[in-house]
């Protein structure tokens, strides 16, 4: 596995039944977390969150790639060079 980066994923959540299932996944990678931060945007009816990781790419683009995967969820990611 690659070295560690610091990692900022950029989450909206546009179907707010999904909560669950996106708290579910952040959870499963709970241990590379450093932060998160969510938003509700109550006159849009959708959540936007930014959770900060230390994770090797592969762990980051593992997240990334399973909240893509739910229906209502957009995720995109930058990570650090170093």
């Amino acid at each position: 596995m690659s070295e560690s980066r610091v990692a900022v994923l950029s989450i909206i959540v546009e179907d707010t039944d999904r909560s669950e299932k996106l708290n579910a996944i952040l959870h499963d990678f709970g241990e590379y977390i450093i932060g998160r931060m969510g938003i509700p945007y109550r006159a849009k009816k959708i959540s936007v969150l930014s959770v900060v990781m230390d994770a090797p790419q592969e762990i980051v683009n593992a997240l990334t790639g399973k909240l893509g995967m739910v229906g209502g969820i957009t995720a995109k990611t930058l990570i650090s060079r170093y």
